[in-house]
């Protein structure tokens, strides 16, 4: 299930980027990217819809995915 980052308070969402930025361990090339940078641009992907929220009632959890690699079927 998509959850719209809208519903999320601001607090909360921060935590949910940052615990997500900090989990992928993405490569941001030969610069260093800090971490207030990193949850910015995941905020802006979740603002362009390039990302979405979901939560699985399967496995209770919640993740950050491409809008392109996630069917709403959950």
């Amino acid at each position: 299930m998509i959850i719209p980052y809208t519903d999320l308070n601001e607090e909360t969402l921060n935590n949910l980027i940052e615990q997500f930025v900090l989990r992928e361990g993405t490569e941001y090339g030969a610069e260093d990217v800090s971490l207030p940078e990193k949850v910015l641009q995941v905020k802006q992907q979740l603002k362009s819809r390039e990302a979405v929220i979901v939560y699985s009632e399967l496995h209770e959890s919640v993740n950050i995915l491409p809008a392109a690699q996630f069917s709403d079927k959950s």
